[in-house]
Formats: C-alpha cells, sequence, structure tokens
C-alpha cells in the first residue's frame, strides 16, 4: 500500500524539543514540516500518509471547524469577468491579461533525464536511480503548475465580489486533436475547480456563463 489512514483516533500533533512531531500509535514519533499551520479552532479528524512516487511522505489532515463560510453580497460592487486562452493564459474585463506559465526549462530538462533512463539496463541499479530523477523531474513540473493556478484562483477570489467564467466543455477540447496538448498542459479545468471552491471559501459569487460570444 501506498496510503494509509488514522481515522478519529490513534494519532496527534505535538511538539518535542522545538520540533513538530506526528505521534502514530504503534509506529513512532516522525518530525514534520507543516506547510501551513493548523487553525487553533480546528478539530483534527483524521490523518492520511501517502508515499509518493518519488519517495517522498506526505501527511493530509481533515479537520472539522465550527466556522461557516461568508455569504456572498447581495449586490455586488466589484466584478470581474475571466476568459481563458492558449496565447495568454487568461484574460479579463478589467484588462489584466496573465502570461502563460513557461515551463519550457523544466520539460527540456524532463527530456534529458528521459533520454538518460532509456539507455539504463532496465532493473539495475543505476536504472532505478535515474527512473528516480524523471520522478523527480515530473513531480517539479506538476507542482509549479499547481502552484501558479492556486496563486491565480486565490487572487481573483479574494480582490472580487462576484467572478463570471466561460462554461468551457473542456473534456470535449480535450478530445480534439488539435489542440489537446495545448489545452491539457493549461489545466483549465483545475484552474476553474480550484477558483469555484475557493470564491465559496471567500464569500464571492462564482458564476458559469454560456460561451458563446464572450470572447
Amino acid at each position: 500500500f501506498r496510503s494509509f489512514t488514522y481515522s478519529q483516533s490513534g494519532f496527534k500533533l505535538d511538539k518535542k524539543g522545538g520540533q513538530t512531531v506526528l505521534s502514530l500509535s504503534k509506529l513512532a514519533d516522525i518530525p514534520i514540516r507543516l506547510h501551513r499551520p493548523i487553525p487553533d479552532d480546528a478539530k483534527l479528524k483524521q490523518v492520511t500518509l501517502k508515499k509518493e512516487p518519488t519517495g517522498e511522505w506526505f501527511a493530509t489532515f481533515g479537520v472539522e471547524m465550527d466556522r461557516e463560510p461568508p455569504e456572498p453580497p447581495e449586490n455586488p460592487e466589484t466584478c470581474v469577468g475571466i476568459d481563458v486562452g492558449i496565447l495568454k493564459y487568461a484574460h479579463d474585463t478589467d484588462g489584466h491579461a496573465v502570461e502563460s506559465l513557461d515551463l519550457s526549462d523544466e520539460r527540456e530538462r524532463l527530456e534529458r533525464e528521459q533520454q538518460k533512463l532509456s539507455r539504463k539496463e532496465h532493473g539495475s541499479n543505476n536504472y532505478e536511480k535515474q527512473r528516480r530523477r524523471v520522478v523527480e523531474c515530473h513531480a517539479h513540473l506538476r507542482r509549479k503548475r499547481r502552484d501558479f493556478l492556486h496563486k491565480l484562483s486565490a487572487y481573483y477570489a479574494r480582490e472580487y465580489d462576484l467572478v463570471a467564467v466561460e462554461d468551457l466543455n473542456v473534456k470535449g477540447m480535450l478530445e480534439s486533436p488539435s489542440n489537446s496538448r495545448t489545452t491539457a498542459s493549461a489545466a483549465w479545468r483545475t484552474f476553474l475547480r480550484m477558483l469555484e471552491y475557493k470564491c465559496k471559501r471567500e464569500g464571492t459569487h462564482f458564476v458559469a456563463v454560456n460561451p458563446r460570444g464572450t470572447t
């Protein structure tokens, strides 16, 4: 198994010698790095430990909180429409053009590492070391792309009362042979999903409109 879960009990977060540790019943006290603090009013309900293909381990906490997300304003004052694209990642109705993320260096490195892997003897120690490097390149690409999408979606959710986007048929676009790679790499569907849940969290209206005539 690459992951396992503690539900309700058998785990706790603790401080030992100035280091945050995750205490797991019948296993160990494991030093961890918290990517962001857990709110004081959050109740820890479960934790899932997962091993990534890179060999790294991550802990994902499930928490319960009493606070309710704010209600979107009845009369939104600051409104924006977003049009995702290919040459530019997005344009909005305030005149901002967001450049697509440049991942050319990362892709070149990935291709080099893949070429090296193809020259290794399958199953050898050198092959396994090189396979790990390829996996790490993939992970770096994925994290950089998701970081870009998180920051962009958080900006719109925080700065506006209402955000309108095209109700795109991304699945149909991915099946089109003409631009499937471009659309997939742009990760529009992931961006719109992030934007929707962050708008709900921030008390911002999220509206998907018919894309006809919106560009």
